[in-house]
């Protein structure tokens, strides 16, 4: 959409919520997430074959947590605690911030504004990577998934709730930059508003359909945006 649109976000903007993987981190970039999920497999296995034997298909570790909980609290659990270790790990090795996100948080922060990353990733994993590289300061809060519960995850959404009530900042003055659907669907299920952050180009298209109120493809649009705010 127009920078006018954007520029009107912005200044309805109380609290900035950074989606973490994508607008901020590459997670996964230098540990691809297909290799966490034949690990986060082999854990399921381990508990339960028949349940092992769907999660050998599936390349995306999120997913294998949503398909533990069907093997109730002792699969849910060992793969939580080894996905948790596996993004810690990951984001050690995924490289700097994506360019523009530390200007983005910079800008957000020193507007006046409340930050938080909301994110289906471990709280413990946006933490170690915000600390790696000096960015803490600059974020008001950290809500990760719910431990132990996946059906809590972006698109509901109670992380953004959360959130909110935490920056103590009402929901429609919160707008959440994320780069997937799940993040729009989230956001319009808080009555926040939201910036599709589309990193890919066949994501511009699926990211307005999902009514995002903001498209923009680089994070320097957004720090741009949030830096004009009066």
């Amino acid at each position: 959409m127009g920078s006018s649109t954007l520029a009107e976000i912005a200044t309805a903007t109380s609290g900035v919520l950074f989606d973490f993987d994508g607008p901020i981190c590459e997670v996964f970039a230098g540990r691809p997430a297909a290799d966490v999920a034949r690990e986060l497999s082999k854990v399921v296995t381990r508990h339960d074959a028949t349940l092992g034997g769907k999660s050998g298909s599936i390349d995306d570790p999120m997913e294998i947590l949503r398909l533990a909980t069907q093997g109730g609290e002792p699969v849910i659990r060992a793969i939580e605690e080894s996905l948790t270790k596996a993004e810690v790990l990951a984001v050690k090795v995924a490289g700097p911030p994506v360019p523009g996100a530390v200007a983005a948080l910079e800008a957000a922060h020193s507007s006046g504004r409340k930050v938080a990353v909301v994110s289906n990733n471990s709280t413990d994993c946006v933490r170690a990577f915000l600390m790696l590289h000096g960015l803490r300061h600059l974020v008001h809060e950290v809500i990760g998934r719910a431990v132990y519960r996946p059906d809590l995850m972006k698109p509901d959404p109670h992380s953004l709730l959360l959130a909110a009530e935490r920056l103590r900042v009402q929901p429609h003055h919160c707008t959440l930059i994320g780069d997937s659907v799940t993040d729009v669907e989230a956001a319009r299920a808080a009555g926040a508003m939201s910036v599709g952050f589309a990193n890919k180009p066949h994501k511009v298209r699926a990211l307005a359909t999902a009514g995002a109120d903001a498209v923009v493809t680089d994070m320097a649009t957004v720090a741009a945006a949030l830096a004009n705010f009066d």
